[in-house]
């Protein structure tokens, strides 16, 4: 299965880095250098992960990242890769679901990554499982006639 991740870093060597040591274990990565390149990636392509660095135009430049990949209707994983972790939860809030601490090893990194692609993929799972079992009005009939769970209005 081809698990495509979207790695944003303004860190030249950073990014180059991490793509090799992610292909090398079997990702597809493709990379952006900027909040603006990293949306229109976001735009034309479909995601499994995006990994962005928190601070690179300015200092909510990750948190820009994250927000666009939230709004994406494929619903991507989303980490916060940083060298300077917040001492709360705000990454949490902003959309990070895991944060990657620079310089994080390689198998400390992969580990990561195996286990939010895991956990975002059960979550997903679930709440698809939650839309396929919300009742439906039967084709043919008068919406009108029926209630909210499916059964029949009275008189």
């Amino acid at each position: 299965m081809e698990r495509r991740i979207l790695l944003v870093d303004d860190d030249v060597a950073v990014l180059l880095t991490l793509k090799a040591v992610l292909e090398i274990n079997n990702f597809t990565v493709e990379t952006a250098s900027s909040v603006t390149e990293a949306m229109e990636k976001l735009a034309s392509g479909v995601y499994h992960m995006v990994i962005t660095d928190a601070r690179m135009e300015n200092e909510n430049a990750g948190f820009e990242v994250l927000h666009a990949a939230r709004r994406q209707a494929y619903k991507p994983a989303t980490a916060l890769l940083t060298a300077y972790p917040p001492q709360d939860d705000a990454w949490k809030r902003e959309g990070a679901q895991s944060l990657l601490v620079k310089p994080v090893g390689t198998e400390d990194l992969l580990r990561q990554i195996e286990a939010l692609l895991v956990l975002h993929h059960d979550v997903q799972h679930e709440e698809d499982e939650k839309l396929l079992s919300q009742p439906t009005v039967p084709l043919g009939r008068d919406p009108g006639g029926w209630n909210r769970d499916g059964t029949k209005k009275a008189g």
